[in-house]
C-alpha cells in the first residue's frame, strides 16, 4: 500500500490543479508569468496544474496559491477554530494559555 495515492487524494489533487489552472486563466496569466511570480519553474507549475502534487512540494504549491491570491483561503478552511467541533473541543482539551 505504501506509495499508492488513495483515490480521494488523487481526485483532490486533480481538482486543485484544475482550479489553479482556471484561476491562472481567469487572471489572464500565462504559465510562464505565474511560474515566475511564484518563483518556481514552468515544469513545476505544469505538475501542479495536472494534479501531480506528490512531486512538487507543499511550499511550491503554496507559492502558486499566493501568486494567484488564494493562499489566505487555505488558512481559513484549515483553521480548527472556525469549525463547530474545533470550537467545542478547544474548551475541553486545550489549556487556557493556548486557547484563542
Amino acid at each position: 500500500m505504501a506509495g499508492m495515492t488513495p483515490p480521494a487524494v488523487d481526485r483532490a489533487l486533480k481538482n486543485l490543479g484544475e482550479n489553479v489552472a482556471t484561476w491562472r486563466k481567469l487572471q489572464r496569466l500565462s504559465a510562464e508569468v505565474l511560474a515566475s511570480r511564484a518563483g518556481i519553474t514552468r515544469a513545476t507549475l505544469r505538475k501542479i496544474e495536472q494534479g501531480n502534487g506528490g512531486t512538487v512540494g507543499t511550499e511550491n504549491l503554496f507559492r502558486v496559491l499566493r501568486a494567484i491570491g488564494v493562499l489566505d483561503e487555505i488558512d481559513k478552511v484549515t483553521d480548527p477554530y472556525r469549525s463547530d467541533l474545533g470550537k467545542l473541543r478547544a474548551d475541553e482539551i486545550l489549556p487556557q494559555r493556548v486557547r484563542k
